[in-house]
């Protein structure tokens, strides 16, 4: 007899993350909607999950108490009580989620003599050595640059983008490896980066434009170069870190260059303007050797406490997204005050856990449990799997195999009725209704 693990999350019945009765694999039925799970056709591996350690959710941490701060670190990173994360993303000096806009050099240092990152001892360190201790192992962490120095720059300043000035690219690029380097030497593993955070966008906080062209020929004549030179050739640069709607054409801007692409591990996206999942799938078919990471996505517009559509775009964007060739997830900040901050220009968001700062409060958005209905069964190194759809239903899914043969398969219905179905895997049956604004996590072991 094989039973099957049910964990569920539920608008209409309060359940969250809650495992439910064990169901029993049987015989088949006369249901109308039926998922196979085929195990035998496999796609890509999975690297994880994660969120940023932005200076914004290190400074909220911070200011909560101890037994609140050991909470949320321990909700956020313990492999059985939290949501197991063992990614994180960085900002090289600042993003918008800071305290204000700041580098690691002084004004017009080209040889960057007077590089340090102890800014970042006071807020970030602290944070980051909190979560591996709270894992139990390194985190692998994406660096990410918002905006290369004031002084490199066409426009003088870090904000309202600008670009970087052509005599500066080789400093630039040793800036990586300083920053690479120093984390390293702090015990943080920075094992990629992006050329640059939203490269298409004149941002009015931290931001800085690249055309495809631009990016390409950076990353050709002096990043690449460089971390090579530095001995940093391990670590994997990805291209584009913007949305889904234009990736394509990005891209292929980029990487139709051979001499280019030879330096380029992968592409990441973000959700914001566009859910066209598909496109990331084109770029799988155009460079199947270049590898698809997601490495931010938030609510916009403030805080959403109580919201049960924010949960369900998290889930149906990962269900897209690993449809669709993504390896790995990364949400934004981690954590946000009571105002969806701080962040210096007013950009204020919203995260999967809202720690309340005044009143001591932490709030666990919906978002926060759709999210663990992925990382808390999907391990790294899984792989996914087919999931053949038959007979008419809303319902969305995505399924893998974890490298301990475990099954995971992730349904989630976001109509307001519920929805009937069998799955079907290697022969044998399960039935289940999923409630209405529901997402549920099915675990098959040893069959």
């Amino acid at each position: 007899m094989h039973l099957v693990k049910v964990i569920q999350t539920s608008k209409t019945t309060g359940d969250r993350l809650k495992e439910k009765q064990p169901l029993v694999l049987g015989v088949q039925s006369t249901k109308n909607v039926k998922l196979t799970v085929n195990v035998d056709k496999t796609f890509q591996s999975i690297i994880g999950f994660g969120g940023a350690f932005t200076e914004a959710a290190a400074y909220t941490l911070a200011r909560m108490d101890l037994e609140k701060r050991k909470e949320i670190v321990k909700k956020y990173f313990d492999p059985v009580e939290g949501l197991g994360y063992n990614l994180g993303r960085v900002h090289i000096h600042s993003c918008d989620f800071a305290l204000g806009n700041y580098t690691y050099v002084e004004e017009n240092d080209t040889e960057l003599k007077t590089f340090d990152i102890s800014h970042e001892k006071k807020w970030l360190f602290p944070f980051i050595n909190e979560a591996m201790k709270a894992r139990n192992g390194k985190i692998s962490l994406l660096a990410s640059p918002w905006s290369p120095p004031a002084w490199m720059k066409t426009n003088g300043e870090m904000n309202n983008g600008g670009q970087l000035i052509p005599k500066y690219r080789k400093t630039w690029a040793q800036y990586y490896a300083k920053y690479i380097k120093a984390m390293r030497k702090e015990g943080f593993d920075i094992f990629a980066i992006t050329v640059q955070n939203e490269p298409a966008a004149v941002q009015k906080w931290d931001s800085c434009i690249y055309s495809s062209e631009e990016e390409g020929s950076f990353v050709r004549d002096y990043l690449g170069p460089v971390l090579k030179k530095e001995g940093l050739s391990n670590v994997k640069i990805y291209i584009w870190d913007h949305n889904r709607d234009i990736i394509v054409e990005r891209v292929k801007g980029v990487l139709e260059d051979p001499e280019t692409a030879k330096y380029i591990y992968g592409v990441a996206n973000h959700w914001y303007a566009s859910e066209k999942f598909e496109n990331l799938s084109k770029v799988h078919e155009m460079y199947p050797d270049k590898h698809i990471l997601f490495s931010e996505g938030c609510q916009e517009e403030g805080l959403h406490l109580g919201s049960w559509l924010t949960g369900e775009r998290y889930a149906r964007n990962m269900i897209g997204d690993f449809n669709n060739w993504q390896e790995g997830w990364l949400d934004w900040n981690l954590i946000l005050d009571e105002t969806g901050g701080p962040n210096h220009v007013g950009n204020y968001c919203d995260a999967p856990i809202v720690a309340d700062t005044k009143t001591g409060e932490i709030h666990y958005n919906s978002s926060y449990y759709y999210i663990g209905h992925f990382s808390k069964y999907v391990k790294p190194g899984a792989k996914r799997v087919e999931v053949r759809l038959q007979g008419i239903t809303t319902i969305e899914n995505v399924a893998f195999i974890n490298e301990n043969g475990s099954i995971a398969l992730i349904v989630m219905n976001e109509t307001d009725k519920d929805e009937s179905f069998q799955i079907e895997i290697k022969g044998e049956y399960v039935n289940y209704i999923l409630n209405a604004h529901s997402i549920a996590t099915f675990l098959f072991n040893d069959i």
